[in-house]
């Protein structure tokens, strides 16, 4: 069963990673919200308050039952890991028979 996940990923237009951040999340049929800091007054402050102060694009924070995962500038293979275990914390640890 999916685990409801929040993800919030902060882009520019004109990022090539961010496009490629958006396809692999569309991929995966993730719903997600994208905030361009250059267009939404005040958020490139926020975001830079989430990853330790980085002005790096795409800055893809995930949150689920397991807790906040802030990810800057992933390549595809960190943003899918961090997807399955955020995903997999719901599950909670394996029962032992």
């Amino acid at each position: 069963m999916p685990v409801p996940l929040t993800i919030v990923s902060y882009i520019c237009a004109w990022c090539p990673d961010c496009v490629r951040s958006r396809r692999l999340l569309r991929r995966a049929g993730l719903e997600f919200t994208e905030i361009d800091i250059e267009k939404v007054e005040g958020s490139e402050a926020v975001m830079r308050g989430l990853n330790g102060g980085s002005g790096k694009v795409p800055t893809i924070i995930i949150e689920g039952p397991g807790g906040r995962q802030v990810l800057v500038e992933p390549a595809d293979r960190a943003l899918t890991e961090a997807i399955e275990a955020a995903q997999s914390m719901a599950d909670g640890p394996a029962a032992c028979a």
